[in-house]
């Protein structure tokens, strides 16, 4: 759940992640430094609109996107604004990190991108997870993929006993729809509470021989704890789908 580069100590304290782009990828990015512990800093066109790149110690692959201003999570207003970043389509841009760190190209249908809600992460920093989808929601998408429209539509079944929502949309569609906007508008009583909304995107082969993109939203409830956490419910940081090639490495950030 974001739990990036900080060890124990990140279990305590929820601004972890910020302090390192605070104090460190952003101040050396600016200095003209290598951006650690971050691998990547765009702050163009200004720091409100940047983002930064940092490796997750869970997982061989796992990236984090957060922006490289203070934006706490799915609540916060600046996510709704019209001119707000598309952190989604910047995170699938640089997926290129996994495949460099893998030693090739990632499959199109291997990896999928999450961002928790608000009573569901443990970091207060919006940070997007990059990582592999489970062999199992994949299956089930797979199965499912007659049902996958253009519109926003109950997943049938569920998914791990949460209720979720899915659109099937194309790469145009990923880069120029806010994602965050978009399911809150849709689902059911997200507008009243952003903070419960959790959002993920899955790369997906199709059978007509498109390679598209399944968007999922749910809301957490909290009769539900096990709720609200797209990272849960869609990734394996293990990457189990690769098989056994997998890097098993953790080099530092």
């Amino acid at each position: 759940m974001g739990l990036a580069a900080a060890g124990a100590s990140a279990r305590a304290d929820r601004n972890v992640l910020w302090h390192l782009i605070d104090t460190g990828c952003v101040p050396h990015a600016q200095a003209g430094e290598p951006p650690r512990p971050c691998e990547r800093v765009q702050l163009q066109p200004d720091r409100d609109h940047g983002w930064v790149l940092l490796k997750d110690l869970k997982g061989p692959l796992q990236y984090l996107l957060m922006p490289s201003n203070r934006l706490p999570g799915v609540e916060s207003p600046l996510l709704y604004r019209p001119d707000a970043p598309n952190y989604i389509a910047q995170a699938w841009r640089n997926r290129d990190l996994l495949d460099r760190r893998n030693g090739r190209p990632l499959p199109h249908d291997v990896v999928s991108l999450t961002v928790n809600s608000q009573y569901r992460r443990s970091q207060d920093q919006l940070h997007v997870h990059i990582s592999c989808t489970t062999r199992e929601l994949r299956a089930r998408l797979l199965a499912a993929q007659d049902e996958l429209g253009p519109q926003w539509a109950p997943l049938r079944g569920g998914w791990w006993g949460h209720a979720w929502y899915v659109r099937r949309v194309d790469a145009a569609t990923l880069e120029r729809s806010p994602l965050f906007a978009d399911a809150a508008a849709h689902l059911p009583g997200a507008a009243a509470d952003p903070g419960r909304l959790t959002v993920g995107v899955v790369g997906l082969d199709f059978k007509d021989g498109r390679r598209d993109f399944v968007l999922m939203a749910a809301l957490f409830d909290p009769a539900d704890p096990g709720s609200g956490s797209s990272e849960d419910d869609m990734q394996d940081h293990d990457c189990r789908l690769l098989g056994p090639q997998v890097p098993q490495g953790r080099a530092a950030p």
